[in-house]
């Protein structure tokens, strides 16, 4: 599985229905586990970003799917970062030469 870090930013309407942000969290869990993925962790965060996610993916296309479904329902925008383990991390590095 490949890990994905979801930075999440509520939309105007997202704001205008916040009490019912943890339903729709729970329905992006049951939507992503039902594409073959999950969430490892959530967050709700200060700052620059509302909220941010980890989640695991089989593949690309799968984590871009996700992305583009939740997003439709015009409650949050998103960015997604497809993350590398430390292990992988140091291999890239080594390749270097």
């Amino acid at each position: 599985m490949t890990t994905y870090i979801m930075l999440l930013n509520w939309t105007d309407q997202g704001v205008k229905t916040v009490r019912d942000s943890p339903k729709r969290l729970d329905a992006a869990r049951k939507a992503l586990a039902d594409m073959g993925g999950s969430f490892k962790e959530f967050y709700m965060t200060m700052g620059e970003y509302d909220m941010v996610a980890v989640c695991e993916a089989p593949d690309d296309a799968v984590a871009a799917r996700f992305a583009l479904q939740i997003g439709a329902a015009g409650n949050i925008r998103s960015r997604t970062l497809k993350a590398f383990p430390e292990n992988a991390y140091r291999e890239v590095i080594a390749s270097l030469g």
